[in-house]
C-alpha cells in the first residue's frame, strides 16, 4: 500500500478567492499518485483544480494546462524555477505557495 505525502498549499495575492477564500490547505496525496510515480507540482495543480477549487474560473489559475503566467510558485520558499517547476517531485511536509502578481484595477 502506498503511503501518503502530506503537504501544505497556500494561496495569496487574490488566488485564495478561487479556493473558497481559504488561504491555507493541508493536502494528502498518494505517494504513487501519478501512474505509480511520486506526485509532482504539475500533478498537484491538476488535483487542486479538480478537488479544491470552488470557483468556476479555472483560467485565472491555469492556462493551457499550466500555472498561468503572473503566478509565482514557491516550493519551500524557493522559486519553483530553481526546483524543476511542474516536474518537481513532492515530498512529505513540502510547502507550496502560489502568489498572484496580477492585480485588477
Amino acid at each position: 500500500m502506498a503511503a501518503n505525502i502530506n503537504i501544505t498549499v497556500e494561496f495569496t495575492g487574490g488566488l485564495e478567492m478561487l479556493f473558497d477564500n481559504v488561504p491555507k490547505h493541508s493536502v494528502s496525496l498518494s505517494s504513487e499518485a501519478a501512474d505509480g510515480k511520486p506526485p509532482t507540482v504539475g500533478y498537484l495543480v491538476t488535483y487542486l483544480c479538480d478537488n479544491l477549487m470552488k470557483d468556476s474560473r479555472k483560467e485565472l489559475f491555469v492556462l493551457d494546462g499550466a500555472v498561468r503566467p503572473g503566478i509565482l510558485v514557491l516550493i519551500n520558499d524557493s522559486d519553483w524555477e530553481l526546483e524543476g517547476e511542474d516536474k518537481y517531485e513532492l515530498v512529505n511536509n513540502d510547502n507550496i505557495l502560489f502568489v498572484s502578481t496580477l492585480h485588477g484595477g
